[in-house]
């Protein structure tokens, strides 16, 4: 099912809160894996690289990321080193629809998160996977992209 991703300034003050700890036994639960389910497909329909679970309407944190071409869920996500070197590129978002603009970005970053089983995963990427990361996890946090634009 496509869900509704929130937008500004309607849904602002929901996509400003900071959003809560998923807990890893929900996800057992039927909503929850449909919930899963569901972020993955509205983000495809969209169009889109990245999305928070909060920009359909879950105040917990969870992404998903187009990992090129292949869809990853990303539990409780938390970024553990970040490079010294940034990289400023332009970004958009779904909930902040026809404004661009560029931000500085950490250009790596490893992470820590559990997947779609519970299971604790790591990684370590650099450039456009780095960026979607960092900005999604920004939306965990109540951060939109447009706070972040660089003058």
């Amino acid at each position: 099912m496509i869900l509704q991703v929130l937008t500004i300034p309607k849904n602002e003050e929901f996509l400003r809160q900071k959003s809560k700890n998923f807990d890893l036994s929900l996800l057992a639960d039927q909503f929850w894996q449909n919930f899963l389910k569901d972020l993955k497909e509205t983000m495809a329909s969209a169009n889109g690289i990245g999305l928070a679970a909060p920009q359909a309407g879950q105040a917990v944190r969870i992404i998903t990321v187009d990992f090129e071409g292949e869809t990853k869920i990303m539990i409780n996500p938390k970024i553990t080193k970040k490079s010294w070197r940034h990289e400023i590129a332009e970004e958009g978002c779904l909930s902040v629809p026809k404004i661009y603009g560029k931000v500085r970005r950490h250009k790596k970053i490893k992470a820590e998160f559990f997947d779609e089983a519970g299971k604790p995963r790591r990684l370590a990427v650099r450039h456009i996977i780095a960026r979607i990361i960092q900005h999604e996890i920004d939306h965990l946090d109540g951060i939109l992209f447009i706070d972040k634009i660089v003058k």
